[in-house]
């Protein structure tokens, strides 16, 4: 039978089943499939000394390193997004432009009827002449 792992907080929650809520070692170690002796060292660990009992496994401290990781990634691509999207707003005037927006521009220009077709990666834009 392979060595089980696991994590803080499942054991601190073992440990507060029997000490805050009275349920007996013998019948929680039963619930969570344990050895009494193993809930019981658990408890002997975390009454000791709280902030030191179970400190993990390597893994842990491997994900907390690459949160650590991730997070000053974030910080660093956060300022550029917001200049592109300020770049965004600035070159067009507005953010997102649509063919309707194309189309509502040409109208206040006084071009009658216009129409407006996406045609693969153009933009075609049609005007008809009234005489």
């Amino acid at each position: 039978m392979t060595r089980r792992k696991f994590s803080r907080e499942f054991n601190v929650e073992a440990v507060r089943l029997v000490t805050d809520r009275g349920v007996a070692v013998a019948q929680a170690a039963r619930d969570l499939d344990l050895a009494e002796s193993v809930l019981r060292r658990w408890m002997r660990e975390l009454t000791a000394a709280p902030t030191a009992a179970f400190p993990g496994n390597g893994q842990m401290r491997a994900d907390l390193a690459e949160i650590a990781a991730l997070k000053k990634e974030v910080a660093r691509l956060r300022p550029e997004r917001d200049i592109l999207k300020k770049a965004a707003v600035g070159s067009t005037g507005q953010r997102n432009s649509s063919l309707e927006g194309i189309s509502r521009r040409l109208e206040t220009k006084r071009f009658p009827r216009p129409c407006v077709e996406a045609e693969g990666g153009l933009i075609k834009v049609m005007l008809s002449v009234d005489r």
